[in-house]
């Protein structure tokens, strides 16, 4: 072979990415010699001249190395190669990350990311094993799978927060719907847009980064497919090491199986979500009143005016939390004293709502219907259907007149017409013209005068069923209202100068002590709204029934995930109380560590058997 010969073959490997078989571009001639030789044909050539030109002449890119964009890659080798190594390590911390993050905020720690996720093993051993088509196949998906389940795990993170539960893939989604009015009515429309736009921006975001870190990560163990398999080997003898010895860091595992019992528990919600409204429509068909006639429902309470009153967010945590019980306590004390000096005796006790952190009307519908309503699937089944309601059965004897007062409603609530209220009086129509409190669009203070305005002190009325929801103690818990004499409450007005005196939510926030003592505050101001309504406007013919719709988020209630809220009857007549004399009630408007607990959805049926013919 002559020399020419060997270096356009030196050219045309060079040309074609592949590495050339010497340093120096020469062939060693048979036998040794000087390192050079004839052509076969007997031609003189100038051999030297282009062995010596052809390593002058700069080679053609590798197509193993990319020139990326403008050629950066040949003008930085360095840099690129510091760009590729980094961007591959930030492409398997996205995939460990993805892998081992937990979905609850309170179990993220240093040691949940030094564990072995076996679904990672597993996933690399079967990306190695697989052809290349299939492989980038399973790559790419792998990826966008990853990214929908660390969506899942943030989401639920938010809802553990809030609600103390993890979303429900096949009930929640009416949800997120009711967050974005949230935020609109909290932060304003602005504040909504940005929340919105950020939460897709980072949704697509993460599906993208997922799916290329997968697929970057494939591609590297199959350039080093000798090494990454004898690392696959290690780390799969490794985690069943750890998971036989039961090796921890901590209080937490090394080895770990977390994402298959992930989405275990998920698939088992999806079956019990499809199969809850079957479930439901056998319950909502068991009533035990509905064949009752109407002149026999409710005989025990006629020609009282009666009021079933929710406080949001009044709950346990109230009066039980330590850094809240005495002033809690003090208010409660205050108020039976109080309403006793004004003739009125009271009974508490506690119930256990369906939801916590949020879901006000999902334990409304629980309490009035006598079905455990948990979530929005039975609440839209309950409110198309022909299931009796206490406030429906108040009107079906036609010896009330029924009216709700939603201060908390600002548009149209389709939902009203299911429980049977003659009249309903939302934000909107309560005469108010002062400021929102946050979320709160009415204080409560001036939702009670507005009720004695517009139904209550009516003279020559008939007796009045209502159903009122007081909104002041509702998520962010500032600024707050505090009372003020009733007769300076006007329209409204002076509560401008009283916003400007409150705190300021974004501040508050920050500091989750702040958050607890601001949530006291308003339920303190709850509490006091309706004690101080009774004591001056009620008579001998006034029934309260007041109780908190569910415990606050789990900022205030500090982990705690109890569910029981407390609820009372304050009544003048004492006939009234000694129907429910056997239920076993604390005196007064506190109930008792010990005091019974029922859960919510048997009040109604409790309630209407005490107060009718056999009560």
């Amino acid at each position: 072979m002559s020399l020419f010969t060997r270096s356009r073959q030196l050219s045309d490997t060079t040309e074609s990415g592949a590495e050339p078989d010497d340093d120096t571009g020469t062939a060693e001639p048979e036998g040794g010699g000087t390192g050079t030789a004839e052509p076969q044909d007997g031609t003189a050539t100038d051999a030297p001249e282009s062995a010596a030109r052809a390593q002058r002449t700069p080679s053609a890119p590798s197509s193993a190395t990319k020139p990326g964009w403008f050629g950066w890659r040949r003008r930085y080798p360095r840099t690129a190669r510091g760009v590729s190594v980094g961007t591959t390590v930030l492409a398997g911390a996205l995939v460990l990350f993805a892998l081992l993050v937990p979905n609850r905020i309170e179990r993220i720690e240093f040691a949940s990311f030094v564990r072995i996720p076996a679904e990672g093993v597993l996933l690399a051993g079967l990306l190695l094993a697989l052809p290349s088509k299939p492989r980038r196949v399973t790559a790419v998906a792998t990826g966008v799978f990853l990214g929908l389940l660390t969506v899942l795990k943030f989401v639920d993170m938010g809802f553990y927060q809030i609600l103390a539960r993890p979303f429900d893939l096949v009930l929640d989604w009416i949800l997120i719907e009711n967050g974005t009015d949230f935020l609109r009515e909290t932060f304003g429309r602005t504040g909504q847009v940005l929340a919105v736009t950020g939460v897709i921006v980072l949704f697509v975001a993460l599906l993208v980064l997922t799916t290329l870190a997968v697929v970057r990560l494939t591609n590297l163990m199959v350039r080093h497919r000798p090494a990454a398999g004898r690392t696959v080997l290690i780390l799969g003898t490794a985690w069943i090491t750890c998971m036989t010895l039961g090796v921890e860091i901590g209080t937490v595992p090394v080895a770990t199986k977390g994402n298959a019992e992930f989405l275990g528990n998920r698939v088992e919600q999806v079956r019990a979500g499809l199969a809850d409204a079957r479930v439901f429509e056998k319950q909502a068909s068991v009533d035990a009143f509905a064949k009752t006639p109407p002149d026999q429902l409710l005989t025990g309470l006629r020609g009282k005016d009666v009021l079933f009153t929710f406080i949001e967010s009044y709950g346990r945590v109230a009066i039980d939390d330590p850094a809240m019980a005495q002033q809690t306590d003090a208010v409660l004390k205050e108020g039976t004293g109080r309403l006793k000096a004004a003739g009125f005796e009271s009974r508490s006790g506690w119930l256990q709502s369906p939801v916590t952190g949020a879901g006000s009307w999902l334990a409304h519908s629980t309490f009035l219907s006598g079905l455990w309503i948990k979530n929005q699937q039975r609440y839209r089944s309950l409110t198309t259907s022909d299931r009796m309601t206490l406030t429906n059965y108040f009107g079906k004897t036609g010896a009330w007149r029924t009216v709700g007062v939603v201060p908390g409603v600002r548009r149209a609530w389709p939902e009203g017409k299911y429980f049977g209220l003659d009249h309903i009086y939302d934000s909107e129509h309560l005469g108010y013209h002062g400021p929102y409190f946050s979320w709160t669009p009415v204080p409560d203070q001036f939702s009670m005068e507005a009720f004695e305005r517009l139904e209550h002190g009516r003279k020559d009325r008939e007796p009045i069923m209502a159903e009122i929801i007081l909104a002041s103690s509702h998520n962010p818990w500032s600024p707050i209202a505090h009372m003020i004499d009733w007769e300076d409450l006007g329209d409204g007005s002076v509560f401008h100068r009283i916003k400007k005196e409150g705190t300021n939510p974004t501040e508050v926030w920050k500091d989750p002590e702040k958050v607890r003592a601001e949530y006291r505050k308003a339920i303190e101001y709850s509490i006091r709204s309706l004690t101080e309504w009774v004591e001056r406007y009620g008579d001998d013919d006034t029934v309260l029934v007041f109780l908190g719709d569910h415990q606050p988020v789990p900022t205030v209630t500090a982990g705690d995930t109890g569910k029981d809220v407390p609820v009372t009857i304050v009544a003048h007549d004492k006939k009234v109380l000694d129907r429910v004399a056997d239920w076993g009630w604390t005196d007064g408007l506190k109930p008792a560590e010990n005091a019974p607990r029922w859960g919510m959805d048997k009040f109604r049926d409790r309630f209407m058997t005490a107060y009718g013919p056999q009560g």
